[in-house]
């Protein structure tokens, strides 16, 4: 197998390599080169020169004719690009498939948004103060943008986040997850292909957290672009250098709410689906379920039912449901969080195994105890929790006790329910009749509290990524 080069143009002999292997068998899929914190300065050093340079900073048509290009690669490699995403990230094959689909989608996203919006007329003359003026705003990069993205999407984030940058005319540096490099590097040579030049896409994989670190930190830094735990990236966060601007998107502990009159006809492949995609592993992913007494026995029955239909393994296979999850040490938390919930008293329906080092059974509890870890973090793999409420206040102030905050969902057949409910959770969004997991990729997405800062989807993240600058014209003609 060779070893693929680090994506860095110019620098230094490499520090080391890594061995990428498939979360499912262990299979190994490629070998890297690995950066140290030198191989950090010299691509902010890069970076920093193109942005520092306005001659060479890339004019609109030109970005959108390479994105359109590379849009049209990614096409033509469709099942390439799934493969690969679904051998390193463990994500089935049908499910890869739909991403691969949404971030060629996104990439179109990002043409769309810097075909459309440049900028906005400032209003002028409305004051004596004002008058003979004229002021307009246009878009300009915010500088070097350094991305850090998870694993559980690994090409349609890194298209959030290296796309828009690319869209927005910013030199980017990204740092992949180290478990799923292979999408990411995929991505950057792509845009390399359709006219990117390779200075103005570059890849860090990173020899240990010191050079992540040294990357992050730099204060050539413009913007900061984090996907990935709240532990990390507060922390990050809190050692940027002045002036650095940035977004931070975490997880959260999802809640659903069945209202009394909801149809379950429709809530149960919801939950089904929105609880066990990628065997939890989303940032939004049904973990609480919220249900009215009167149906709460009989639907936790009913998921756990639907849960044991799920099959359960190879993620190449297209009939696989659910894959692995990414790391081993992850299969034996999510254990360990289980057999804590048994011991306290929940109610186990099904599930509640490891089938193999890397997969875990489809998991459904019916009311654990409050304080239980599956009731408080997130769990980050195939376990839904199902709690029993009479009154909708006392469901609703349960779902927002948590230090947690991002999408939510409630199903019911009534407006006024739907309303209220949405008015008084806590939540960046709110779903009627649909998952918690629900997601198109130019709608804002933003974990609040300690789930994120700062608000995410494509228009979005270019928008941070740019600043608007006026000009302001005084002529007595005006």
């Amino acid at each position: 197998m060779d070893t693929q080069a680090l994506l860095i143009p110019g620098a230094p002999a490499a520090a080391g390599t890594t061995t990428i292997t498939a979360p499912f068998d262990g299979a190994e899929l490629a070998t890297l080169e690995t950066g140290s914190a030198a191989h950090s300065n010299h691509a902010l050093s890069t970076a920093y020169g193109l942005y520092r340079d306005r001659s060479a900073w890339i004019p609109i048509h030109e970005r959108v004719a390479i994105l359109d290009r590379a849009a049209n690669i990614m096409e033509g490699r469709k099942d390439e690009l799934v493969r690969q995403a679904a051998a390193e990230g463990g994500k089935p094959w049908r499910d890869s498939a739909v991403e691969v689909d949404r971030a060629i989608d996104g990439v179109r996203i990002c043409i769309e948004v810097i075909r459309s919006e440049q900028g906005e007329v400032v209003p002028m003359g409305t004051t004596a103060s004002s008058a003979n003026r004229a002021a307009f705003t246009l878009r300009e990069p915010i500088g070097v943008v350094v991305a850090v993205s998870a694993f559980n999407h690994p090409l349609n984030l890194i298209v959030h986040q290296v796309g828009a940058a690319v869209a927005a005319g910013c030199p980017v540096i990204v740092k992949p997850a180290e478990d799923t490099p292979l999408s990411c590097i995929a991505f950057a040579k792509i845009l390399h292909e359709a006219g990117l030049p390779a200075e103005w896409c570059q890849v860090l994989i990173a020899d240990d957290h010191t050079a992540a670190e040294a990357l992050v930190t730099d204060e050539r830094v413009g913007f900061f672009s984090f996907i990935g735990s709240a532990r990390v990236g507060w922390m990050l966060r809190s050692k940027l250098a002045p002036g650095t601007r940035c977004a931070l998107e975490h997880g959260g502990v999802a809640p659903l709410v069945l209202a009394e009159d909801a149809d379950l006809d429709l809530a149960l492949p919801a939950v089904t689906k929105g609880g066990f995609y990628h065997s939890g592993q989303v940032c939004v992913s049904v973990q609480r379920v919220f249900a009215h007494s009167s149906i709460a026995k009989s639907f936790a029955q009913s998921l756990a039912a639907e849960a044991q239909q799920l099959t359960v393994g190879d993620p190449l296979d297209e009939k696989t449901d659910l894959g692995p999850l990414i790391r081993h040490a992850e299969t034996d938390r999510v254990h360990e969080w289980v057999s804590e919930a048994v011991d306290a008293g929940a109610t186990l329906l099904c599930g509640g195994k490891k089938i193999s080092d890397s997969c875990y059974e489809p998991t459904v509890f019916l009311n654990p105890p409050a304080d239980a870890k599956v009731s408080t973090d997130e769990i980050f793999g195939p376990v839904v929790c199902v709690y029993s409420y009479d009154d909708m206040d006392d469901a609703i102030a349960q779902a927002n006790s948590l230090p947690v905050s991002f999408q939510a969902a409630v199903f019911t057949g009534s407006l006024d329910i739907a309303m209220d409910v949405y008015k008084k959770l806590d939540a960046s969004a709110v779903m009627v009749n649909d998952h918690t997991a629900f997601r198109v990729d130019g709608m804002p997405f933003a974990g609040l509290r300690e789930s994120g800062l700062g608000v995410g989807g494509i228009p979005h993240t270019i928008a941070d990524m740019s600043i608007e600058k006026m000009l302001v014209i005084k002529s007595p003609a005006l």
